[in-house]
């Protein structure tokens, strides 16, 4: 019986995304029996508003229904919350008020583990949301690396490849220029990319190799997750 505790997935933004975040805090947890992996609770809450429409359009609020998916974990007995949705962040510290257990911020250890790769210009795909609320370049300002982005036209792209496709079950990204989309972030000088939407190591998983390095936030969060439990990690690091 290990003493690992407990993580808590703030999840359902997108469901898929959610279980992947799951999937990846095994991967990386060194098992060899059920009782060496680490108790998770999921509370995959498809109420949650959508979290772009309410930044950047006036859409409903996602807040109440996080709240409530935080406060759920905590009584039911998490120890550590994790929030499966990068857009979600934004929100963060809303999330926080009404919980005594920590939360973990997946952009800032995102920003983090590209200061520890040297990296000084990151490039950033996901959702305008993301994007344009600062997310992402908040986080990695305070670490001294530059935040670029992609044009309005490519931008329209990766919002398809996460809407269209990702979300909606669709897998096949042939009618979309990603080549286009990665020459431009080379162009600009990222020295590498951040798949700051949940739903995109998933695609490019599919894409396969990228001109310069990827790094997956969901796969970073997953393994300071796992830190946290105390739990021995696999050295599998992207």
């Amino acid at each position: 019986m290990n003493n690992y505790k407990t993580i808590g997935i703030i999840g359902g933004m997108g469901p898929l995304a959610t279980y992947d975040l799951a999937e990846k805090i095994l991967d990386n947890t060194v098992a060899s029996c059920d009782q060496d992996n680490i108790p998770v609770l999921i509370d995959c809450n498809t109420r949650i508003a959508d979290r772009t429409a309410a930044i950047l359009h006036g859409g409903a609020d996602p807040r109440p229904e996080m709240k409530k998916s935080a406060k759920r974990l905590e009584e039911a007995g998490a120890d550590v919350l994790i929030i499966a949705c990068n857009t979600a962040h934004y929100f963060y510290d809303s999330v926080c008020e009404d919980i005594s257990i920590p939360v973990l911020h997946m952009p800032r250890l995102t920003a983090q583990r590209l200061l520890d790769m040297g990296v000084k210009k990151a490039g950033v795909l996901a959702t305008d949301g993301t994007c344009e609320s600062g997310v992402y370049g908040n986080a990695l300002e305070e670490e001294g690396i530059e935040p670029v982005y992609p044009s309005a036209e490519k931008q329209k792209i990766i919002m398809s490849l996460i809407y269209d496709h990702v979300k909606a079950g669709i897998m096949d990204f042939s009618d979309l220029d990603i080549d286009g989309v990665l020459a431009e972030m080379q162009e600009k000088g990222a020295e590498a990319l951040i798949l700051g939407c949940t739903e995109l190591p998933m695609a490019f998983d599919i894409i396969g190799d990228t001109p310069v390095p990827v790094v997956d936030p969901t796969e970073v969060l997953a393994r300071a997750a796992v830190s946290f439990a105390g739990a021995p990690l696999k050295n599998r690091q992207k």
